[in-house]
């Protein structure tokens, strides 16, 4: 198999082309991923970048994003294939009347015009170059993972009517987990790990100048700080990165150049999604300031 990365300085590179600030830990994993022919088991607090890494790394590989999205429920007629019920049924009716056997219509109506591919499927028979994104693998019974690992450990994958389907081409495979359940063994020994937590101030304000070009460097820094400050509360929901963003590009629009303590409190429904953490943040905000950063909230 050919390598798609020189190294991983070329991987930090390319995604950040793509503006996608990776760190060394994201691009080595990546790059290892590649020549290793794994998958990535990317964890973390939601709104971090694991979806958006799948979707970068396809976008600098000019590669198919194929996304299978995880819930509840989620069974291998919606995960791997099914087969068109309806057109068989169809088929079997219009051949009543001739004298095909039994054999001949059950080998007709169970071949390749009658399959109903998913995206576990579409990734393996795929002759084009895939990034197979599996998001919020976590959400899935522990049952069902038992569809991934055929084909993380081999990439091919068993139909008993038609044999096994071997995989044209290695997609890059990423796994997505919010970490609400523990993922098995199994499931784990096939894929490498990575973990993107919130990223440090100075790359989260490099993120926001990056994502939100026309702000200027103090307001990214002031966006920053804050939103530093606010997740270091007791909050049911801390503020995602996307979620910075947002409150960066609301600021712009309402002609903030400076956060004023009533900037925060006005537009903190923009960071927080709980009513309950929006009042602890607004208690935070609205405390004596004289021993702090205008701007900054106190920590508690």
């Amino acid at each position: 198999m050919d390598s798609r990365f020189d190294s991983p300085a070329s991987v930090r590179a390319r995604l950040r082309d793509v503006d996608y600030l990776s760190d060394d830990a994201i691009a080595g994993v990546v790059f290892l991923a590649d020549r290793l022919g794994k998958p990535i088991l990317v964890e973390g607090p939601a709104g971090t970048g694991k979806t958006q890494l799948a979707k970068s790394v396809a976008e600098i590989l000019g590669a198919r994003l194929i996304r299978l999205q995880c819930y509840e429920g989620l069974d291998e007629s919606k995960a791997l294939y099914e087969w068109n019920y309806k057109k068989q049924l169809l088929r079997i009716q219009a051949e009543r009347n001739n004298e095909s056997t039994w054999e001949d219509i059950e080998t007709d109506i169970f071949s390749d015009e009658f399959l109903l591919t998913r995206p576990l499927l579409e990734a393996i028979r795929s002759p084009e170059p895939v990034v197979l994104l599996i998001d919020e693998v976590d959400r899935v019974e522990i049952e069902t993972e038992a569809l991934l690992l055929e084909i993380l450990s081999d990439y091919q994958v068993s139909i008993p009517e038609l044999g096994t389907i071997t995989a044209r081409q290695i997609p890059m495979v990423f796994l997505t987990s919010n970490n609400t359940r523990e993922l098995s063994e199994a499931l784990k020994r096939r894929c490498l790990f990575l973990h993107i937590d919130y990223p440090d101030m100075e790359r989260e304000k490099e993120i926001v100048l990056t994502k939100v070009p026309e702000i200027t460097e103090n307001l990214a820094d002031q966006v920053t700080r804050i939103v530093r400050s606010i997740r270091q509360l007791e909050l049911k929901k801390s503020p995602s990165v996307s979620e910075t963003i947002d409150w960066a590009r609301t600021l712009l629009m309402l002609g903030v150049d400076s956060i004023t303590e009533a900037d925060a409190i006005e537009t903190l429904n923009i960071l927080l999604k709980y009513q309950s953490d929006i009042a602890r943040a607004t208690k935070e905000l609205s405390a004596d300031t004289s021993q702090r950063r205008p701007g900054v909230p106190r920590t508690s």
